[in-house]
């Protein structure tokens, strides 16, 4: 066979089978049989093979891509993947359409609803047409960049194609196929929103064949689909049964795409992309209305897992002009459905420490499926919560996710108390290590030999929680541990739950400072580790040295000190130093703190087990310095001043104006307080031009703006 020849069988292969991908996974049709499928497939490897020139990045033969990855890399969004503001009422549904209205008091609405589906949102991007990047959601600016895992799914198009003569050919070629999709002019770039997700009957299936093997099932199909496309070997990843449903379209450039959102989603299947599978066009509220209700009489005969309605305005340009607060699009929202729920009966209640030492009781269930996964475990929250629902051990109760994501006891059937029930004691000693548990003392108390009774409470309500007195407690110190490597702290990859329970029971690691004195022949000792496995979390580990202030303060685990809290501290200071020597009126000062966590920090920063456990961190070489200190005579005008931004912005988005204050040294808070400096509000501004009038704060227009930016 020619070169030329073997392009033009290539060429048509390709065609044939991205044809059959997507009459099978996005049509649910089946045009040809697995054995028809397969000798395309290979015959068109054994091409790429003998010319290896026409191997492209689309071909059908790089879905499953080479040798594991050692770590995912971070990638930006082109536009802010943001979430939606959530309700589980009615009420506030209609609200909603009354404020959009009012924003836009001329215009005609039009209102989209569709399943809100409970999966995963990922982010592709589309240069020319040709998939080149597939990311996580993240932080809704950064993600990880999944790229190699989401190829592996059938249902993600590699590529669309443009109208020119090879699409004309093609076209021609498929012409007796019954699902042959209508092609579509392509954007220079376009990024597609979509949710990955596993259906009801594959996520079964799947967890069939584990139980089979001898291996523990997942436990939902949404956790289920994380994990895999967190997975580094993508050739794992393919033996997952992941979809995806795309619904939304982030940074376009080049060729104008619809004008509405329905439109939008027509487009995306001609691209060949798979869509909600119902979409309700609603042109007035009592129509959007019945449009949620609808959907969720039918919901349960979805092929996914969904928990909610997605209500969004039709008309793209109408969403401008309604514009975004600084978390969530003005134009949107989700309709939450109210849980499911669940009648079991309560076999046995169990006592679990956290890193903190605090005990919480988990009820032990008799399994029952709820919304998608089978449940034998749920929280009782605390001691006071037990007493005043008058849970017992034998008791049937009702369990509800809360959220959809927690199981959580809701209440008793005490219809069906027979007598046999029982009270659960709370222990006086812990569980874990026999250690005395005390009751609303603070961390200083809690650590104190002195302390018998509990003389006050940290916080206001901390008084409901028992806590092991000993904080060498094994539970609390694996808790610590996980959370130090957790990705929200330290970010050490590998570093979860088994692998710090193996290094804890083997008496590796007792604290977070002996992460960094591990060898390569300790940790590759453990269950389940290999050589390379091992090595990849002491990379992890070593890199952790160079993270930022505030992740290291928010990895020691501090009572009440939250990523939020962290990061105001690395504003506020510029070395680790600064901040343990800093008063607690001070502390008290800053912004996002207040005197309940001010104190937790004085006290855990007075205990000279915590300076040497950070003396220790120092010595292994872990960086106590903040970049996000802002020093008043190097960041401009705008260091150390605080803006709150409402109302639409004439002439730009409140994005721009966010980052233009931040790169002035300023920072921009979504709550108006005493604290704040500026507010700079816009048409339609609402409750906070109300109050920031109220408290006699400075109020300035955009053109105010401007000038005191230059």
């Amino acid at each position: 066979m020619t070169s030329t020849e073997a392009k033009a069988r290539h060429a048509e292969l390709a065609a044939q089978i991205r044809q059959h991908d997507y009459s099978y996974y996005v049509l649910a049709l089946s045009p040809v049989s697995d054995q028809e499928y397969d000798r395309l497939y290979r015959e068109l490897a054994d091409l790429e093979t003998q010319f290896p020139e026409l191997c492209t990045p689309d071909s059908p033969t790089q879905r499953v891509g080479g040798e594991p990855l050692k770590a995912f890399q971070q990638v930006q969004h082109l536009s802010p993947m943001l979430s939606l503001d959530n309700t589980y009422s009615q009420n506030e549904v209609r609200e909603f359409v009354a404020r959009v209205q009012r924003i836009i008091p001329n215009e005609k609405l039009e209102w989209t609803v569709e399943p809100k589906v409970d999966g995963v949102a990922v982010n592709l991007r589309y240069d020319d047409g040709i998939l080149t990047i597939g990311a996580t959601r993240g932080d809704g600016t950064t993600g990880d960049d999944i790229t190699a895992n989401l190829k592996t799914i059938r249902s993600v198009p590699m590529s669309f194609q443009r109208k020119d003569a090879e699409t004309q050919r093609r076209e021609e070629l498929l012409s007796d196929s019954a699902s042959l999709r209508l092609y579509v002019e392509v954007p220079k770039i376009v990024e597609i929103r979509g949710e990955a997700f596993m259906s009801r009957e594959r996520f079964k299936k799947l967890n069939a064949e584990k139980v089979a093997a001898g291996e523990e099932p997942f436990a939902n199909a949404r956790n289920s689909t994380a994990g895999s496309l967190k997975q580094l070997d993508p050739r794992l990843v393919a033996k997952r049964p992941i979809d995806v449903s795309f619904y939304g379209v982030g940074r376009v450039e080049g060729e104008d795409l619809p004008e509405t959102h329905h439109d939008w989603l027509e487009w995306l299947k001609k691209a060949g992309f798979k869509t909600p599978e119902k979409v309700w066009l609603c042109q007035s509220e009592e129509e959007l209305i019945a449009a949620i209700e609808e959907l969720d009489a039918l919901r349960k005969n979805l092929k996914y897992e969904t928990d909610g309605a997605v209500i969004k305005l039709n008309q793209f340009s109408l969403r401008e002009k309604v514009g975004y607060t600084a978390k969530a699009p003005r134009w949107a929202m989700a309709y939450k459905y109210a849980a499911e729920q669940a009648e079991t009966k309560l076999k046995a209640i169990t006592i679990q420490v956290g890193r903190t030492g605090a005990l919480t009781p988990v009820a032990e269930l008799e399994p029952v499926f709820l919304a998608g996964s089978t449940i034998s475990r749920a929280t009782l929250h605390n001691e006071d919560e037990l007493k005043r629902k008058d849970i017992r051990v034998g008791d049937h109760v009702i369990i509800e996710k809360a959220g959809e994501v927690i199981p959580a006891v809701v209440k008793v059937v005490f219809e069906k108390r027979t007598g046999q029930e029982t009270i659960f004691h709370f222990p006086k000693t812990c569980p874990e290590c026999g250690s005395r548990v005390s009751r609303g003392e603070s961390v200083s108390d809690i650590l104190s030999e002195e302390s018998v009774s509990a003389p006050s409470a940290v916080q206001s309500g901390e008084n409901v929680v028992w806590r092991c007195t000993n904080p060498d407690c094994t539970a609390q110190v694996r808790g610590r541990i996980t959370h130090w490597c957790s990705r929200g702290a330290m970010d050490i990859e590998g570093g979860g739950e088994v692998l710090v329970n193996q290094l804890v029971n083997r008496g590796l690691v007792r604290d977070v400072a002996e992460l960094y004195k591990l060898k390569l022949e300790e940790v590759a000792s453990l269950e389940r580790m290999a050589v390379k496995s091992a090595q990849n979390f002491l990379d992890g580990v070593e890199a952790s040295k160079s993270r930022d202030l505030w992740r290291l303060i928010f990895g020691l685990g501090i009572l009440h000190v939250g990523t939020g809290v962290a990061k105001s501290l690395g504003r506020s200071f510029a070395t680790l130093d600064d901040l343990m020597q800093e008063s607690q009126q001070r502390l008290e000062e800053i912004e996002d703190v207040g005197g309940v966590i001010a104190q937790s920090l004085t006290e855990w920063f007075s205990e000279s087990r915590n300076r040497e456990l950070i003396e220790r961190l120092r010595k292994a070489g872990l960086n106590s310095n903040s970049s996000f200190y802002q020093n008043a005579s190097a960041l401009g005008p705008f260091a150390g001043k605080t803006f709150v931004l409402t109302g639409t912005l004439p002439n730009m988005t409140r994005e721009e104006a966010a980052a233009k204050i931040e790169s002035l040294g300023g920072k921009v808070s979504s709550s108006v307080s005493k604290k704040t400096d500026y507010v700079l509000a816009g048409n339609d501004a609402g409750s906070k031009l109300e109050k920031a009038q109220k408290l006699g704060l400075r109020i300035i227009g955009e053109d105010d703006f401007v000038k005191l930016c230059s």
